[in-house]
């Protein structure tokens, strides 16, 4: 699960098969880089043979199985992903013995990749995906599992309604979203926002598993950039966007709903508290970017709400080792019996490297990973090259970096975003840093 592969043949064929148990149905998914489908068409299944041009096809295999097979040099611009679902319509998928996917190459039959599967209480998956990066084809192996059939899986890929005649064997029409443990003030937000919110927590709830965690809690803070340079992606409300999918980490690790946050630029300021309940609020009120400190005759400051920070004392320059020291100096004076998770989120021109990699190595024997994520093709200074410093306790820093972070669909943001987490805790136990 999560492993991935380059993919150097144009046609190849997506094979699901089981040992035992009820039949399962594959189908594939045709995803833009948002990974949402552009419209019923983009479906691929049983009922639905054949996607426009015929690049993808839903065929059958010699020993009855289902299966895809993609022409990629065919597959239009705008197809990014091709994501292979797999359902029963009898009961759940962890009364099937045996699920498998093979990536074999058409023209030869030769087999790519092999990913065994074992769903539980699942009644849909994406079993695995062919994605473009950097112009060329991967395949992933994703085993995703979904609790509410293939109408709500194809629904999270923007398949909605569902198709009037769904693949065989169709599923009943979507069921209300299944009970789930709520957070403090979840239930207090607009259904379209507790709704992605739901949707996203499961996102991470998969994203951990894929690390061997299950039932972590964490303490989670938010560090938002708000530097001049930032002021476009703010303008866009793409840093918006960022804090809104960020919540889900916190709603599923951070049994209290609430999430500590900052912003920086020159200097440091901790913004409030993000209480799940006040998510709409909060974004509105404090994902703001930095100004300039001194105001012209003819400007004048605007009034701010209850706590809002005022950002002509934050500045518009990058200094992150300052807002480092700041959010150590909290956890120091905030002590609690949980690891803590930063999320760091910056567009670069990191000039004060030696500044913040010596933040860093001190913090190596404290109860924190420092996830960082680039927000764009900026120099990142230090971060770039931190996990390969020696002289750690432990590797407590992770980094990445995204072109257009709105174009990153939610299960590989999560998937990239927690990806290092659970290693460090498993090395900081190990090291004494956590007990």
């Amino acid at each position: 699960m999560g492993a991935n592969l380059p993919v150097d043949v144009d046609r190849v064929r997506l094979e699901l098969g089981r040992a035992d148990g009820p039949a399962v149905s594959a189908a594939a998914l045709l995803l833009t880089g948002a990974g949402r489908v552009r419209s019923g068409a983009d479906l691929v299944a049983r009922d639905q043979p054949g996607a426009p041009g015929d690049a993808v096809r839903h065929v059958g295999t010699p020993d009855g199985a289902e299966a895809v097979e993609v022409d990629l040099a065919a597959l239009p611009d705008a197809t990014e992903r091709v994501a292979l679902c797999a359902w029963t319509g009898s009961g759940t998928l962890g009364r099937v013995t045996g699920l498998r996917l093979r990536l074999v190459a058409a023209g030869t039959g030769t087999v790519l990749a092999h990913f065994d599967m074992a769903p539980r209480s699942e009644t849909a998956l994406v079993a695995g995906e062919l994605y473009r990066r950097e112009g060329r084809w991967r395949f992933r192996a994703v085993g995703q599992g979904y609790d509410h059939g293939f109408a709500g899986l194809a629904a999270d890929f923007g398949l909605t309604p569902a198709p009037a005649r769904a693949p065989r064997p169709g599923p009943a029409p979507r069921p209300a979203p299944p009970a789930r443990p709520q957070t403090r003030g979840e239930e207090l937000l607009p259904a379209d926002m507790g709704e992605r919110l739901s949707l996203r927590k499961q996102q991470v709830a998969t994203s951990l598993r894929k690390g061997g965690l299950t039932g972590v809690t964490a303490r989670v803070i938010l560090v938002l950039d708000a530097s001049g340079s930032m002021s476009g992606l703010y303008a866009k409300g793409t840093v918006a966007r960022v804090a809104e999918r960020m919540a889900a980490v916190a709603a599923l690790l951070d049994d209290d709903g609430t999430m500590q946050a900052w912003t920086f630029a020159t200097r440091p300021a901790r913004l409030p508290d993000l209480h799940l309940g006040e998510l709409p609020e909060w974004l509105r009120l404090h994902v703001r970017v930095g100004q300039l400190g001194v105001i012209g005759r003819k400007k004048r400051p605007k009034s701010r709400a209850d706590g809002q920070v005022d950002m002509r004392t934050v500045g518009i320059q990058n200094e992150e080792q300052k807002v480092i020291a700041d959010v150590r100096a909290y956890v120091r004076d905030h002590p609690v019996p949980l690891p803590t998770l930063v999320l760091f989120f910056s567009d670069g021109g990191v000039y004060r490297s030696k500044e913040i990699e010596r933040e860093l190595r001190a913090a190596a024997d404290e109860p924190v990973f420092w996830q960082f994520v680039g927000l764009g093709r900026s120099h990142y200074g230090v971060l770039e090259y931190f996990d390969t410093l020696p002289g750690r306790t432990v590797d407590n820093v992770g980094f990445f970096a995204v072109d257009d972070v709105d174009q990153v669909a939610d299960p590989e943001l999560y998937d990239r975003l927690l990806s290092e987490f659970p290693l460090w805790l498993g090395a900081a136990r190990e090291a004494g840093v956590l007990r």
